[in-house]
């Protein structure tokens, strides 16, 4: 598939599962995978839609969808394979999506031997799309986004958090105050590429959530680590991710984030 007819493919399963779901979901449609850990008929649809297709056009292929993975957790281990993988996220930030917020995507990324080469984040609500291509950079709305520069981060790096207990936290002055996540890493990782926010860091590393949005920032001179400094990839388990606008801004985050 070329990248532009995965975009349209997402915009489609979009339109006619996830966005007539929204602010109309009943009762029945809404289940806990755990406790907290919501899914509604959309996502599940929607993956199913997703998967299907992808797979019809892309034979031979793997398609990891997050709730195909919760049924059969070590499909995962197969995004260290030669072949060519395909991540499915069909409704990231279901809380928000179950609670009436507009803050919720669609998102893919396709991993070939291992390491990412396209990412696609769909905000319906929004009618935004961001899209990156290994060496390639990112587009956001169909225009080229250029790489974020020092001079657009400033001394105090802005960034939120999924971490409660670090809400407002400024590492002694070397990070602006902490605020809260969107609850939405499909919300969160195009911020850094606009430049409304510098970093963000996260306790999950599940592999649909944040293999698209590593590449974006990438894309743009950014870095994704955990905080041992090593490299997230998309076989990552190790809990704890700093995303950041520049390798910079990742360091003073990992090494300010460990003051009590």
């Amino acid at each position: 598939m070329t990248t532009e007819e995965m975009l349209e493919l997402i915009q489609l399963v979009s339109a006619e599962i996830v966005d007539p779901r929204f602010r109309q979901l009943a009762s029945g449609d809404i289940d806990q995978k755990l406790p907290g850990d919501f899914v509604t008929v959309a996502d599940r649809e929607a993956e199913a839609a997703l998967t299907e297709e992808i797979q019809r056009r892309v034979p031979g292929c793997l398609v990891v969808g997050e709730e195909a993975a919760f049924l059969q957790p070590d499909i995962v281990d197969r995004l260290a394979g030669e072949g060519t993988v395909y991540l499915i996220d069909p409704v990231d930030g279901t809380r928000n999506f179950v609670n009436g917020s507009p803050d919720h995507a669609v998102m893919v990324a396709e991993v070939i031997g291992g390491e990412t080469t396209r990412s696609w984040i769909w905000q319906p609500q929004h009618g935004h799309s961001y899209v990156a291509e290994h060496g390639a950079g990112v587009q956001g709305d169909g225009v080229q986004l250029a790489p974020r520069t020092a001079d657009s981060i400033p001394q105090q790096p802005r960034g939120v958090t999924s971490k409660r207990s670090r809400l407002g936290f400024t590492a002694e002055g070397s990070l602006a105050p902490v605020e809260s996540s969107a609850w939405c890493v499909g919300m969160d990782y195009p911020r850094i590429a606009t430049g409304e926010l510098d970093y963000l860091v996260y306790k999950s590393v599940k592999p649909w959530d944040h293999v698209p949005g590593a590449l974006l920032v990438r894309e743009l001179g950014g870095d994704v680590m955990h905080f041992s400094r090593d490299r997230y990839r998309p076989t990552s388990k190790t809990p704890g991710l700093v995303v950041a606008a520049s390798p910079r801004t990742a360091e003073l985050v990992v090494s300010g984030w460990r003051q009590p």
